[in-house]
């Protein structure tokens, strides 16, 4: 097995690359929408065959065992290509879950058919009336006899309706006396009698979205993970290192890249009201870049992420939306069409990635939720 850790960064970045680039197919390159497994499964075989599905996991699991620099780096090079994540729930989620907190016949059963895409994962955290603040959350789960009894609901379920299988959180103690208490992290299967999976149009007439209700749903007490009523705790484990990766700053700069190849097709330069906005955005990218790599340096010297890692997410997702806005004006009249518009060489559809920024300053906790973090821990103000 390849020491991946122990090359240098840049013959790993190298490395990565030239894969990436010989290998990935051009026809997924960037792809506009989330696609479904048999979609992309030819790749998810090259990558599984290399033995590059986990590039977190440790190598004793099935990984690639890459320290925070070379996570790092992979990541970034699979953006800069645009490498589609696929169907990660698996691997990016409940994995290093069951790694931390699962038992040896968890690590044995599930990890495996992560890695293979046997099982195909969705996330059950979101609810109605608990989505940033999850802890207000109320599907329940009770005992009867060896299994769990699922009742209640989750939304904006990403590619539930191309799951096989759900790791969740549930209540499981309603009488706990603060609501992060009572919660404990369940797997599930999907396929059975009282799972209702129901799709949720977006905007730009995407599915990826999904409700799903649960109606006395089962599952074995052995898909636990973790103790019970500790499944909070647990949430927010991956945490912070989930939040550098959602405030990287690939996604307001392949914005960037299209914006400005877009608007030179179209003598908005010309305008120079345009330039300033333009060059105002350009600048927003890279402090946000730099600040990304401030970030991105401390993982590197091994030291956990505190609270302001907020801050990425923040000014990632806001400066995005201003870009894709700036992106309708550039089009003119044209700003409203369906599908992409063809400007020389470049083909870009302006209308979907406005639609794309709109809810990206609201999953992965609103940034009103990252403001009030940022004020209280990072700021000490008063709650």
């Amino acid at each position: 097995m390849t020491d991946w850790n122990a090359m240098s960064d840049a013959d790993f970045r190298k490395e990565v690359r030239q894969f990436f680039e010989a290998e990935y197919p051009e026809e997924l390159r960037h792809l506009p929408h989330r696609p479904k497994f048999a979609e992309i499964e030819h790749w998810h075989r090259k990558l599984h065959a290399k033995g590059w599905v986990a590039p977190a996991w440790p190598a004793e699991y099935g990984g690639m065992g890459l320290n925070a620099a070379k996570l790092l780096i992979f990541y970034e090079e699979q953006q800069r290509w645009g490498v589609n994540r696929g169907r990660d729930m698996g691997v990016q989620m409940v994995g290093p879950l069951i790694i931390k907190f699962g038992t040896q016949e968890q690590k044995d059963y599930w990890l495996p058919r992560i890695l293979s895409c046997e099982d195909i994962w969705c996330q059950g955290y979101s609810e109605p009336g608990a989505g940033s603040d999850l802890a207000n959350l109320r599907t329940r789960a009770e005992i009867d006899g060896d299994d769990f009894v699922i009742n209640g609901q989750k939304i904006w379920t990403t590619m539930a309706h191309d799951a096989t299988h759900i790791f969740m959180l549930v209540r499981t103690d309603p009488d706990a006396p603060k609501k992060q208490q009572g919660i404990s992290f369940l797997l599930a299967p999907m396929e059975q009698p009282g799972v209702d999976v129901r799709t949720i149009t977006t905007l730009s007439g995407e599915t990826e979205f999904c409700e799903v209700f649960f109606d006395n749903a089962r599952t074995p007490s052995e898909n636990l993970v973790g103790e019970l009523n500790k499944g909070w705790t647990m949430a927010k484990a991956l945490l912070s290192f989930e939040r550098i990766f959602i405030g990287s700053p690939s996604l307001a700069q392949n914005a960037l890249g299209q914006l400005e190849s877009f608007a030179r097709g179209r003598g908005a330069f010309d305008d120079p009201v345009f330039r300033d906005r333009f060059a105002q955005a350009a600048l927003d990218v890279e402090d946000h870049a730099a600040l990304y790599a401030r970030f991105a340096d401390q993982l590197k010297r091994g030291e956990t992420l505190g609270a302001d890692v907020s801050m990425l997410k923040i000014w990632v997702t806001e400066c995005f939306q201003r870009i894709t806005e700036l992106m309708i004006e550039a089009a003119g009249p044209d700003g409203g069409t369906i599908g992409p518009l063809q400007v020389g060489n470049v083909s870009v559809d302006v209308l979907a990635s406005f639609y794309k920024a709109r809810p990206t300053t609201i999953y992965g906790g609103s940034n009103e939720i990252q403001r009030n973090i940022l004020s209280k821990a990072v700021l000490g103000l008063p709650g």
